[in-house]
């Protein structure tokens, strides 16, 4: 079967990490764009504020949960991997050794959780869309958060390969690579941040259109476009910020 775009209108989608920041904006766009049903999934989910809401209690690093999820949204045609974790922190000089290890088992061993739970759901239901939310910083090693690059990259070639094993039961499979978005996540970095919602409409405009690869902001532009002309040059400015 081939992939290709899909409609988020009488879709049913399972976002996670949907407690706040980007989640909580997909989920909003998703209702906006007349989904039928938006499972909101995250570790300590409020009560729903719409009829077409189901709040859903999920760690995604727990294979308990998550296979419990699996089981409970088993009408799901779309699986928006939100949830992730950076500490903004270096490889070698970082005030927790173990953070590296925390943002690897949510971003990429818990994404992998989830599709390997939700690809049977999504084959039943007609094959529908995943959708992983990873980072810029999965194209390219910054230094001074370097953990994150480093399970993001992961992440992203797990995207690759998940979308090639999927591809024959008609699972499109999307990388939501966007640069700073102004969220939780992100406060404390003065650096130039993009609007959470807008970084929603984008991600779900791309699954709309069948786009397996999608960047938003003009960080993620211009890190696009040095990657392009001069990484070598890339690889200076990104590193300048361990000097100061």
């Amino acid at each position: 079967m081939l992939t290709g775009p899909r409609p988020i209108a009488g879709s049913v989608a399972l976002v996670t990490g949907a407690a706040g920041g980007i989640g909580a904006w997909i989920v909003t766009e998703l209702l906006r764009r007349g989904a039928a049903r938006v499972y909101a999934a995250g570790r300590r989910m409020p009560a729903a504020a719409h009829p077409r809401v189901v709040p859903l209690s999920l760690d995604i690093t727990d294979p308990a949960q998550v296979a419990a999820a699996a089981r409970a949204a088993e009408d799901v045609t779309l699986l928006v991997n939100n949830a992730g974790v950076n500490r903004n922190q270096r490889l070698l000089h970082a005030a927790d050794p173990m953070a590296a290890r925390d943002e690897m088992e949510t971003n990429y061993f818990g994404t992998l959780a989830m599709c390997r739970a939700f690809a049977p759901v999504l084959a039943r239901n007609g094959g529908g869309a995943i959708a992983n939310v990873l980072s810029i910083a999965a194209r390219v090693g910054m230094p001074a958060m370097g953990s994150l690059s480093a399970s993001k990259a992961a992440a992203l070639r797990l995207t690759e390969c998940v979308r090639a094993e999927l591809a024959p039961q008609g699972t499109l499979v999307v990388a939501f690579l966007p640069s700073a978005v102004d969220t939780a996540m992100t406060r404390g970095l003065a650096i130039p941040k993009g609007r959470p919602e807008d970084a929603a409409a984008a991600l779900l405009d791309g699954i709309e259109r069948g786009q397996e690869d999608l960047s938003f902001g003009d960080g993620a532009a211009r890190i696009e476009q040095m990657l392009a002309k001069d990484p070598q040059a890339l690889a200076r400015e990104l590193a300048a910020p361990l000097a100061r």
